[in-house]
């Protein structure tokens, strides 16, 4: 807990689990005594003794409220020790780099070289807006700020990045699920969005929530279900539009659509057994890695450390895809291990009779494939050209229909 920048109040967590343990002796006590009354309390009507009886009978009737009232204490103590389970961030993997911030996040490899123009390059929130393809005023219009609208090729290239991802990743074993973007409160409970970010998500007046990632939805498909072991390892992909009220971001990323409160992500989530889960993770990371070299587009693999990595991770690589306007690498996927700490929470286990008797629980992976609005901005303005138009990446062209994006009216 040191080690990820969280508190952990050891104390009052082992006197409310001694509360706990106590209050259910206390009313498996009173309810073996109240068993036991309410026997004799037969045995002295049938020998007729009522006066007996009736005196049993009100302490019985004594009993019962005595343990409806440990009852109540006890699940309050339940409570209070969930609050804190479900608040405490999963335990770091051993391989996972000790650090207290983004700073100290190791870089493992890069692909490509950062992008040189002979020419004065644009950010991706003028030159969207000179094409016509994006447009944030009407954005702002429609809904607040850090919303944005795309139009003509924008809307196409859009819509071509995920027919593009959804594809790769189903060429590589991938399911394709197609799921709802609203989550009840248990759905977030499994993959630890809830209770702890509560406010970094937006909520219906029904008390259901939009969801911040297909990781949610794809994960609890198989909440409180059991696979077989031949099942594993299971591969899913969705895209998804994505809502995030970005608490606490104020001042970050405020120009372009680096940082909105919805945008499109196509997501990627397996099911493994334990001993094959870090493994998996280096693999779901080529699968990222293969849709931006399939785009051609300069990254970096880091590794997150313990003060930088998500609540639900124990181990953690972000994809930083390099972005000329900031003249730096940019998060564009995050490919994280969960080891088993969702598949409690959700109750996702699985069953091997050859080599153990019963269920375990899974591990769950998940990795963006890629964030689509993030990819955009990298093509604009990795592909632009000197005369203000965007080449399209090869393997876009089949869905674009077009060689480069050019002029065009809103």
């Amino acid at each position: 807990m040191k080690n990820r920048n969280h508190s952990w109040d050891h104390e009052r967590f082992v006197s409310l689990d001694a509360e706990r343990r106590s209050t259910i002796a206390s009313e498996e006590e009173l309810l073996a005594r109240r068993n036991a009354a309410s026997k004799e309390v037969g045995a002295l009507m049938r020998d007729g003794k009522k006066d007996e009886a009736e005196a049993l009978k009100a302490e019985v009737s004594e009993l019962k409220e005595k343990i409806a009232e440990l009852a109540t204490k006890r699940e309050q103590v339940e409570a209070d020790l969930n609050d804190i389970m479900m608040s405490t961030p999963n335990i770091c993997h051993p391989t996972t780099p000790v650090g207290e911030s983004e700073d100290d996040n190791p870089e493992v490899r890069r692909w490509g070289t950062p992008t040189e123009f002979d020419f004065e390059p644009k950010a991706h929130w003028d030159l969207g807006p000179e094409l016509g393809i994006i447009d944030f005023d009407r954005g702002v219009k429609l809904a607040h700020s850090r919303f944005y609208c795309l139009g003509g090729k924008g809307a196409r290239l859009e819509r071509s990045l995920i027919n593009f991802m959804a594809d790769t990743h189903f060429s590589r074993g991938y399911k394709e699920w197609w799921v709802p973007a609203i989550a009840n409160r248990e759905t977030l409970l499994g993959t630890g969005q809830l209770p702890k970010f509560e406010e970094d998500l937006f909520k219906t007046t029904d008390g259901m929530y939009l969801i911040p990632t297909a990781e949610v939805q794809l994960t609890n498909l198989h909440r409180d279900e059991v696979f077989e072991a031949d099942q594993l390892t299971t591969k899913y992909c969705a895209f998804t539009p994505c809502f995030r009220s970005e608490a606490g971001s104020a001042g970050r990323d405020t120009r372009g659509i680096i940082r909105v409160h919805q945008f499109s992500k196509v997501e990627m989530v397996k099911f493994t057994k334990p001993e094959d889960s870090q493994e998996e993770l280096e693999l779901m990371v080529k699968d990222a890695e293969n849709i931006l070299q399939l785009l051609d587009l300069p990254y970096r693999v880091i590794s997150l450390c313990t003060g930088d990595i998500g609540f639900s991770s124990c181990k953690t690589y972000d994809l930083e895809v390099w972005l000329p306007s900031y003249g730096a690498y940019k998060e564009i996927s995050s490919c994280s291990d969960c080891w088993d700490f969702q598949a409690r929470r959700a109750n996702i286990r699985y069953r091997d009779p050859e080599n153990f008797k019963g269920t375990r629980y899974v591990h769950t992976l998940n990795g963006s494939g890629l964030a689509v609005g993030r990819c955009m901005a990298a093509i604009i303005e990795n592909y632009q050209q000197a005369d203000g138009t965007i080449k399209v990446p090869e393997v876009l062209v089949p869905y674009m229909g077009c060689e480069y994006i050019t002029p065009e009216e809103l």
